[in-house]
């Protein structure tokens, strides 16, 4: 039996990779900062994490967070190293070598550093969950008129698809950088938009005003998208079905 750690997970992709390892038969150990009896904080350290990865096979890489990635990444590794883990996957964001914000910037960092760290290491890149635009939709219905960023697209791929990959990859060898995973509609965020409004019943006018900025041309360029990779069978309208209903959620 393989005994493989995921890293955030409790988190959205993590908990469906971590029930889908158990699934398959796999001890798993569930790494978060505040569940027991691996409750540790990546970007910290310390002996709790050389405890969480000890007797580990593979780490499965879900944590994330918009600071810390870089040493929360260090930290796991140097751990890894320590304990013999044979195997570190990795779950990035497809783009990040493409579009200068500075999220990617970091995870592509982080990327480099699995590369580079002496273990046998997969990584996969995805494009963004179904839902990322909803959050910003949310956000975006408050005011009377919906304001979009002109000229981007956006390629939303259902979580549980990744999460099935994933898990397919932490129960094989290392393989590198895989192929991406993007979702199976390259849509422009008008599009997504409309349809999260008809989705939760809300009135809005959808006005498109331009971005200026080296990420704004590169995101109106496609940098974070997949086309070739369109391998995702969900749909951002079966998600919006799935979590709204009929048109009444708000």
């Amino acid at each position: 039996m393989t005994t493989i750690l995921v890293t955030g997970g409790t988190g959205t992709l993590g908990r469906l990779v971590v029930e889908r390892l158990r699934a398959g038969g796999h001890e798993v150990r569930v790494l978060s900062r505040h569940t027991q009896p691996y409750a540790v904080d990546l970007r910290e350290g310390g002996s709790g994490l050389d405890t969480a990865v000890a007797g580990v096979d593979t780490v499965v890489h879900c944590a994330s967070s918009p600071k810390g990635d870089e040493a929360a990444a260090r930290n796991l590794i140097a751990a890894a190293r320590r304990a013999g883990v044979g195997h570190l996957v990795h779950i990035s964001i497809v783009g990040i070598d493409r579009v200068p914000l500075g999220y990617y910037k970091s995870k592509l960092a982080v990327e480099r550093l699995v590369e580079e760290s002496g273990l046998g290491w997969t990584v996969l890149r995805a494009t963004q969950f179904h839902d990322l635009p909803v959050q910003l939709f949310q956000a975006l219905a408050k005011p009377p008129v919906m304001l979009l960023p002109a000229g981007i697209s956006d390629q939303p791929i259902e979580v549980a698809e990744v999460a099935d990959r994933l898990a397919e990859l932490a129960a094989g060898a290392p393989a590198g950088r895989v192929a991406d995973m993007g979702g199976p509609e390259v849509r422009t965020l008008d599009s997504l938009a409309r349809a999260y409004l008809k989705a939760t019943g809300r009135r809005r006018p959808v006005v498109s005003l331009p971005l200026p900025g080296r990420t704004a041309r590169a995101f109106r360029g496609g940098g974070h998208l997949t086309p070739a990779r369109a391998v995702g069978k969900g749909t951002f309208e079966e998600y919006l079905a799935a979590r709204f209903g009929d048109g009444g959620g708000r």
